[in-house]
């Protein structure tokens, strides 16, 4: 009698794999939300630091310059645009003429241009800021930078007289900030 040798069978059955499809799919469904939050959370901190930044760096410029230095929202990196939504990005110039609103002037240097994250809204309550070195004050406001999706609480950027920038989650209410619709 001829012995038969039996190959062992290797794969899955199909309840297997329905199973695990099923498991996989629900760590999935758990975990993108969370981490679709975490990834826009990230990119309000990234537009906040830079503004933070870019005011510290017009501070100190103004300073050095012994100049004003003006910050103003610009859609093309060589102009300044008119409105409050800062949401293209901005620039940086040594504003030589101190003009109000500030504009970029042909022998003005830009010093620093950015541009804002398309899933960040950046909204503020000035056209412009601008530094002055030690003379008179600065320009005071607020920045406002949102998600586009409201997944994460807005963030804001708060710019004293001095020049000085804070990072709030509440307004001088104690109220969350809002992004306009």
């Amino acid at each position: 009698m001829q012995q038969v040798h039996s190959i062992p069978r290797r794969g899955f059955s199909l309840y297997e794999l329905l199973v695990t499809i099923t498991i996989a799919s629900t760590v999935l469904a758990i975990g993108v939300p969370s981490f679709s939050s975490v990834t826009a959370r990230n990119r309000l901190h990234v537009e906040i630091n830079a503004l933070f930044h870019a005011i510290h760096v017009a501070r100190k410029e103004s300073i050095m310059r012994r100049q004003v230095v003006s910050i103003c929202p610009s859609s093309d990196g060589t102009q300044c645009r008119p409105g409050r939504d800062w949401s293209a990005g901005w620039i940086m110039f040594s504003n030589y003429d101190n003009d109000s609103p500030p504009q970029v002037d042909p022998d003005e240097p830009i010093l620093q241009v950015h541009r804002v994250s398309a899933a960040v809204r950046l909204t503020a309550n000035r056209r412009a800021f601008t530094l002055r070195a030690t003379v008179k004050r600065a320009t005071n406001g607020t920045f406002v930078a949102c998600d586009i999706h409201s997944r994460v609480p807005a963030r804001a950027l708060i710019i004293s007289y001095t020049g000085r920038p804070r990072v709030a989650l509440k307004n001088t209410r104690g109220q969350p900030y809002t992004c306009a619709d």
